[in-house]
């Protein structure tokens, strides 16, 4: 299936705080979630997916191959292991979660592996996340555009990523935006309050929207059912030009995330 562009992210979401999110999005109308080995919720996620009445094949399930498990003889062990504690037999996207440290894996050798995976039936796309553009040109060299369903990234009013996002829009590759209320810290943005004035609708509603007209997907988490409802109801949402314009303007470079394995940013 395709990816609808509006999912649920479960980071930082444990236990049953992330059983609960999962359910709730599930039981109104989310039909794309996003979990991580790294996240340490992968098992809680299937359960919720498990206990729902959805239909596994209806629901767009994206998990995330964590540093440690790049190397080719280790790749696809650990998707296995995702696999069973998600309860599926196959998720529809997984992605490399973030460069190998230091290049330790080539990307090649992660990439190719990827695909072997896919071909093997375990997932049915895959991609990447957090690669800027050097990276990406690796990636594609390595299993062609056309095998990389997206490059996942921090992308908000703040951090726009927009030498990421060109590339990629030139290469056919799909973005997909993570952290894309930037922790909440747009909620309290004047430039957007305003906007959300003027369309009574919230802060987060205008900034989702904000992103899906650029063809993003976004994956916003929440463990509030309020707050998952509302952000569902974005992609009905138009601004104007000058609206959008408004929101580019706001770019600073902000970025929120950069451990310190993270690769050299564009």
């Amino acid at each position: 299936m395709n990816m609808p562009q509006l999912g649920l992210g479960t980071f930082r979401l444990q236990g049953q705080a992330a059983i609960d999110s999962v359910a709730t999005g599930l039981a109104l109308g989310y039909r794309h979630i996003d979990t991580a080995q790294i996240y340490g919720n992968e098992a809680e996620v299937g359960q919720a997916l498990a206990e729902s009445n959805v239909a596994r094949r209806e629901v767009y399930l994206t998990t995330k191959i964590w540093t440690e498990h790049l190397a080719a003889d280790r790749l696809t062990a650990s998707l296995k292991d995702s696999l069973r504690k998600l309860r599926v037999e196959q998720v529809d996207l997984t992605l490399i979660h973030w460069p190998s440290p230091g290049a330790a894996v080539p990307v090649a050798e992660s990439m190719q592996a990827l695909l072997a995976a896919r071909d093997a039936g375990l997932t049915d796309a895959i991609g990447i996340s957090n690669f800027p553009v050097a990276l990406m040109r690796e990636a594609i060299q390595s299993v062609g555009a056309a095998n990389i369903a997206t490059n996942q990234v921090e992308l908000h009013p703040y951090l726009q990523n927009r030498t990421v996002a060109e590339f990629a829009r030139g290469a056919g590759i799909h973005i997909t935006a993570y952290m894309p209320l930037a922790y909440g810290k747009v909620l309290g943005d004047p430039v957007i309050g305003e906007i959300a004035r003027r369309h009574g609708a919230t802060p987060a509603q205008v900034t989702l929207a904000w992103l899906l007209a650029k063809g993003y997907a976004v994956i916003p988490s929440s463990t509030k059912r309020a707050n998952l409802a509302s952000n569902l109801e974005a992609p009905q949402l138009v601004l104007s030009l000058d609206e959008r314009a408004a929101i580019d303007a706001l770019d600073n470079g902000g970025r929120l995330v950069s451990p310190d394995f993270a690769p050299a940013w564009d």
